[in-house]
Protein backbone atom coordinates (compact mmCIF):
# COMPACT_ATOMS: atom_id res chain seq x y z
CA UNK A 1 0.00 0.00 0.00
CA UNK A 2 1.10 3.79 -0.58
CA UNK A 3 0.43 5.03 2.51
CA UNK A 4 -0.53 8.54 2.84
CA UNK A 5 0.44 11.37 5.46
CA UNK A 6 -2.38 11.72 7.07
CA UNK A 7 -3.71 8.52 8.80
CA UNK A 8 -1.74 6.10 10.78
CA UNK A 9 -0.51 2.58 9.63
CA UNK A 10 -3.24 0.75 11.38
CA UNK A 11 -5.96 2.95 10.32
CA UNK A 12 -4.55 2.27 7.04
CA UNK A 13 -4.76 -1.42 7.32
CA UNK A 14 -8.10 -1.30 9.50
CA UNK A 15 -9.80 0.12 5.55
CA UNK A 16 -7.62 -2.56 3.53
CA UNK A 17 -8.38 -5.55 5.88
CA UNK A 18 -12.52 -4.47 5.41
CA UNK A 19 -12.12 -3.94 1.81
CA UNK A 20 -11.16 -7.68 1.45
CA UNK A 21 -13.02 -8.96 4.18
CA UNK A 22 -10.14 -10.55 5.49
CA UNK A 23 -10.38 -12.76 8.49
CA UNK A 24 -6.84 -12.07 9.34
CA UNK A 25 -4.47 -9.04 8.33
CA UNK A 26 -0.98 -7.44 9.56
CA UNK A 27 1.44 -5.21 8.68
CA UNK A 28 5.23 -5.63 8.39
CA UNK A 29 5.90 -2.69 10.49
CA UNK A 30 4.63 0.67 10.85
CA UNK A 31 5.52 4.18 9.70
CA UNK A 32 4.81 7.06 11.81
CA UNK A 33 1.50 9.10 10.64
CA UNK A 34 3.18 11.98 9.23
CA UNK A 35 5.07 9.57 7.00
CA UNK A 36 3.83 8.42 3.33
CA UNK A 37 4.96 5.23 1.08
CA UNK A 38 5.30 1.55 1.34
CA UNK A 39 3.66 -0.39 3.80
CA UNK A 40 3.19 -4.01 2.71
CA UNK A 41 -0.47 -5.56 4.52
CA UNK A 42 -0.29 -9.25 4.26
CA UNK A 43 -3.90 -10.99 4.65
CA UNK A 44 -4.84 -14.45 5.62
CA UNK A 45 -1.84 -17.32 5.73
CA UNK A 46 0.44 -14.42 4.10
CA UNK A 47 0.78 -13.04 8.10
CA UNK A 48 3.11 -16.01 8.79
CA UNK A 49 5.62 -14.74 6.55
CA UNK A 50 5.24 -11.20 7.39
CA UNK A 51 7.99 -11.63 9.88
CA UNK A 52 10.80 -11.96 6.66
CA UNK A 53 9.11 -8.39 5.77
CA UNK A 54 9.65 -7.03 9.52
CA UNK A 55 13.23 -7.27 9.36
CA UNK A 56 14.01 -6.71 5.81
CA UNK A 57 15.96 -3.27 4.64
CA UNK A 58 14.07 -0.53 4.77
CA UNK A 59 14.37 2.27 1.58
CA UNK A 60 13.47 6.11 3.10
CA UNK A 61 13.76 9.39 1.31
CA UNK A 62 13.80 12.20 4.18
CA UNK A 63 13.71 15.97 4.45
CA UNK A 64 15.65 17.15 7.47
CA UNK A 65 15.60 20.56 8.84
CA UNK A 66 18.59 22.04 10.41
CA UNK A 67 18.11 24.55 13.17
CA UNK A 68 14.89 23.53 14.65
CA UNK A 69 14.51 20.62 17.21
CA UNK A 70 10.64 19.27 17.63
CA UNK A 71 9.64 17.01 20.85
CA UNK A 72 8.92 13.99 18.24
CA UNK A 73 12.10 14.59 16.24
CA UNK A 74 9.00 15.41 13.84
CA UNK A 75 7.18 18.28 12.16
CA UNK A 76 4.31 16.71 14.22
CA UNK A 77 6.18 17.56 17.55
CA UNK A 78 6.15 20.73 19.11
CA UNK A 79 9.34 22.78 18.83
CA UNK A 80 11.83 22.73 21.67
CA UNK A 81 14.51 25.26 20.65
CA UNK A 82 16.56 26.68 17.57
CA UNK A 83 19.54 26.94 16.84
CA UNK A 84 21.98 28.79 14.50
CA UNK A 85 22.45 26.61 11.20
CA UNK A 86 26.68 27.20 10.79
CA UNK A 87 27.44 28.10 7.18
CA UNK A 88 28.30 24.25 5.75
CA UNK A 89 28.76 23.32 2.27
CA UNK A 90 27.75 20.39 0.55
CA UNK A 91 31.24 18.93 0.86
CA UNK A 92 31.08 18.81 4.61
CA UNK A 93 27.66 17.49 4.74
CA UNK A 94 28.96 14.23 2.91
CA UNK A 95 31.99 14.32 4.87
CA UNK A 96 29.61 13.97 7.94
CA UNK A 97 26.89 11.68 6.02
CA UNK A 98 30.22 9.21 5.50
CA UNK A 99 30.05 8.76 9.63
CA UNK A 100 27.03 7.51 9.26
CA UNK A 101 27.37 4.72 6.44
CA UNK A 102 28.42 1.73 9.22
CA UNK A 103 27.00 -0.33 11.65
CA UNK A 104 26.21 2.69 14.19
CA UNK A 105 24.20 2.63 17.89
CA UNK A 106 20.78 4.71 18.14
CA UNK A 107 19.52 5.86 20.96
CA UNK A 108 15.23 5.50 20.09
CA UNK A 109 13.29 8.08 20.23
CA UNK A 110 10.67 8.65 22.98
CA UNK A 111 7.96 9.04 21.08
CA UNK A 112 7.82 5.74 19.48
CA UNK A 113 5.92 2.23 20.02
CA UNK A 114 9.19 0.72 21.73
CA UNK A 115 8.12 -0.88 25.03
CA UNK A 116 9.06 0.23 28.52
CA UNK A 117 7.80 -2.61 31.27
CA UNK A 118 4.85 -2.98 29.15
CA UNK A 119 4.01 0.29 28.43
CA UNK A 120 4.18 2.03 24.87
CA UNK A 121 7.44 4.92 24.82
CA UNK A 122 4.92 7.40 23.43
CA UNK A 123 2.70 6.80 25.98
CA UNK A 124 5.01 7.82 28.86
CA UNK A 125 6.39 10.65 26.46
CA UNK A 126 3.12 12.72 26.08
CA UNK A 127 2.40 12.44 29.82
CA UNK A 128 5.98 14.03 30.20
CA UNK A 129 7.73 11.20 31.61
CA UNK A 130 11.21 10.23 30.18
CA UNK A 131 13.20 6.72 30.58
CA UNK A 132 16.49 5.45 29.81
CA UNK A 133 16.85 3.87 26.55
CA UNK A 134 19.51 1.54 26.07
CA UNK A 135 21.19 1.88 22.27
CA UNK A 136 20.34 -0.34 19.98
CA UNK A 137 22.97 -1.22 16.82
CA UNK A 138 21.40 -0.33 13.08
CA UNK A 139 23.10 -0.94 9.98
CA UNK A 140 23.13 2.22 7.17
CA UNK A 141 23.91 0.56 4.29
CA UNK A 142 23.46 3.46 2.32
CA UNK A 143 23.07 7.53 2.79
CA UNK A 144 23.32 10.05 0.39
CA UNK A 145 22.54 13.82 0.13
CA UNK A 146 20.25 14.58 -3.00
CA UNK A 147 20.14 17.93 -2.23
CA UNK A 148 20.82 21.07 0.51
CA UNK A 149 18.73 24.09 0.20
CA UNK A 150 17.64 26.88 2.60
CA UNK A 151 18.67 24.80 5.62
CA UNK A 152 17.03 21.24 4.77
CA UNK A 153 19.04 18.43 3.51
CA UNK A 154 17.24 15.37 1.43
CA UNK A 155 18.65 12.21 2.50
CA UNK A 156 18.31 8.99 0.59
CA UNK A 157 18.41 5.92 3.17
CA UNK A 158 18.70 1.94 3.18
CA UNK A 159 19.03 0.74 6.55
CA UNK A 160 18.21 -2.14 8.60
CA UNK A 161 15.13 -2.66 10.45
CA UNK A 162 14.86 -0.56 13.68
CA UNK A 163 16.18 2.07 12.46
CA UNK A 164 14.99 5.57 13.11
CA UNK A 165 15.20 8.35 10.42
CA UNK A 166 14.36 10.75 12.79
CA UNK A 167 17.27 9.92 15.71
CA UNK A 168 19.55 9.76 12.13
CA UNK A 169 18.35 13.45 11.55
CA UNK A 170 19.07 14.34 15.01
CA UNK A 171 22.56 12.86 15.73
CA UNK A 172 23.63 14.10 11.55
CA UNK A 173 22.66 17.74 13.06
CA UNK A 174 24.60 17.61 16.70
CA UNK A 175 27.57 16.77 14.17
CA UNK A 176 27.06 19.87 12.22
CA UNK A 177 26.86 21.42 14.97
CA UNK A 178 22.99 22.47 14.88
CA UNK A 179 20.00 20.44 15.81
CA UNK A 180 17.80 19.21 13.49
CA UNK A 181 14.40 17.14 13.14
CA UNK A 182 12.59 15.37 9.61
CA UNK A 183 10.09 17.50 8.23
CA UNK A 184 9.11 14.88 5.00
CA UNK A 185 9.06 11.20 4.93
CA UNK A 186 8.37 8.54 2.49
CA UNK A 187 9.30 5.20 2.54
CA UNK A 188 10.43 3.75 -0.79
CA UNK A 189 11.27 0.59 -0.53
CA UNK A 190 10.88 -2.71 1.94
CA UNK A 191 12.95 -5.88 1.09
CA UNK A 192 12.29 -6.53 -2.73
CA UNK A 193 9.31 -4.37 -3.14
CA UNK A 194 9.63 -1.04 -4.53
CA UNK A 195 7.78 1.95 -5.44
CA UNK A 196 6.31 0.33 -8.86
CA UNK A 197 4.15 -1.86 -6.53
CA UNK A 198 2.83 0.14 -4.45
CA UNK A 199 -1.57 1.07 -5.12
CA UNK A 200 -2.97 3.57 -3.04
CA UNK A 201 -6.62 3.20 -0.95
CA UNK A 202 -8.16 5.74 -3.16
CA UNK A 203 -7.17 3.14 -5.98
CA UNK A 204 -8.59 0.32 -4.06
CA UNK A 205 -11.90 1.64 -2.81
CA UNK A 206 -12.76 2.47 -6.58
CA UNK A 207 -12.07 -0.90 -7.74
CA UNK A 208 -13.70 -2.29 -4.59
CA UNK A 209 -16.88 -0.16 -5.55
CA UNK A 210 -16.97 -1.71 -9.36
CA UNK A 211 -16.67 -5.22 -8.65
CA UNK A 212 -15.67 -6.62 -4.97
CA UNK A 213 -13.14 -9.73 -7.03
CA UNK A 214 -11.50 -7.44 -9.24
CA UNK A 215 -9.61 -6.53 -5.82
CA UNK A 216 -8.27 -10.17 -6.01
CA UNK A 217 -6.42 -9.17 -9.01
CA UNK A 218 -4.04 -6.24 -6.91
CA UNK A 219 -2.81 -9.22 -4.67
CA UNK A 220 0.64 -10.43 -4.62
CA UNK A 221 1.16 -14.20 -4.21
CA UNK A 222 1.66 -15.45 -0.53
CA UNK A 223 6.14 -16.21 -1.66
CA UNK A 224 6.29 -12.77 -2.95
CA UNK A 225 8.40 -11.75 -0.23
CA UNK A 226 10.34 -14.40 -0.17
CA UNK A 227 12.06 -14.25 -3.37
CA UNK A 228 15.23 -13.77 -1.93
CA UNK A 229 15.82 -17.08 -0.06
CA UNK A 230 16.35 -20.12 -2.24
CA UNK A 231 14.18 -22.25 -3.33
CA UNK A 232 13.80 -25.96 -3.74
CA UNK A 233 10.90 -28.45 -5.69
CA UNK A 234 9.89 -31.72 -4.51
CA UNK A 235 7.46 -33.99 -5.79
CA UNK A 236 4.12 -33.52 -4.62
CA UNK A 237 4.27 -37.28 -2.89
CA UNK A 238 6.57 -35.86 -0.75
CA UNK A 239 3.48 -33.06 1.18
CA UNK A 240 2.20 -35.55 3.53
CA UNK A 241 5.43 -35.95 5.30
CA UNK A 242 6.30 -32.13 5.64
CA UNK A 243 2.44 -31.62 6.72
CA UNK A 244 3.16 -34.45 9.07
CA UNK A 245 6.00 -32.28 10.10
CA UNK A 246 8.91 -34.29 9.25
CA UNK A 247 12.39 -33.89 7.56
CA UNK A 248 12.58 -35.18 4.03
CA UNK A 249 15.36 -35.69 1.88
CA UNK A 250 15.59 -32.97 -1.18
CA UNK A 251 18.63 -33.73 -3.56
CA UNK A 252 21.03 -30.64 -4.77
CA UNK A 253 19.68 -28.33 -1.64
CA UNK A 254 21.76 -26.05 -0.12
CA UNK A 255 23.79 -26.59 3.12
CA UNK A 256 22.24 -24.21 5.45
CA UNK A 257 19.48 -21.74 6.07
CA UNK A 258 15.86 -21.34 5.13
CA UNK A 259 14.39 -22.27 1.90
CA UNK A 260 11.28 -21.85 -0.19
CA UNK A 261 9.39 -24.90 -0.65
CA UNK A 262 7.39 -25.61 -4.13
CA UNK A 263 5.89 -28.69 -5.53
CA UNK A 264 7.22 -29.83 -8.94
CA UNK A 265 4.19 -27.85 -10.15
CA UNK A 266 5.33 -24.88 -8.89
CA UNK A 267 2.94 -24.97 -5.96
CA UNK A 268 4.14 -23.51 -2.93
CA UNK A 269 3.99 -25.12 0.19
CA UNK A 270 6.23 -23.05 2.68
CA UNK A 271 9.31 -22.89 3.79
CA UNK A 272 11.85 -24.96 5.73
CA UNK A 273 14.83 -25.19 6.99
CA UNK A 274 18.21 -27.15 6.46
CA UNK A 275 19.35 -29.15 9.36
CA UNK A 276 22.73 -30.22 10.25
CA UNK A 277 22.29 -34.03 8.41
CA UNK A 278 21.32 -32.02 5.22
CA UNK A 279 17.34 -32.88 5.72
CA UNK A 280 14.84 -30.63 5.08
CA UNK A 281 12.34 -29.93 8.19
CA UNK A 282 9.23 -28.04 7.75
CA UNK A 283 8.88 -24.25 9.43
CA UNK A 284 5.88 -22.54 8.57
CA UNK A 285 3.55 -24.03 5.48
CA UNK A 286 0.70 -22.69 3.91
CA UNK A 287 -2.79 -24.00 5.57
CA UNK A 288 -4.58 -25.72 2.71
CA UNK A 289 -6.48 -29.17 2.39
CA UNK A 290 -3.92 -32.49 1.52
CA UNK A 291 -5.82 -33.68 -1.96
Amino acid sequence: MDKPSDITSNELLQKVKRLYKANKAGHTGSLDKMASGLLPVCMGEATKYSGFLLNADKHYLADCKLGIETTTGDALGDEVRTLAVPNITEQQINDVLQQFREDIEQVPPMYSALKHRGQRLYKLAYQGIVVERPPRPVSIHKLELVKFKNNVMTIDVICSKGTYIRTLAEDIGRVLGTVAHVSFLRRTGVGPFGEEHLISLSELEQIAAKRLEYLDSKLLSIDAALMDMPAVELGDNVREYLYDGQAVIVPHAQTEGMLRIYTDKKEFLGIGEVLDDGMVAPRKLVNFQIK
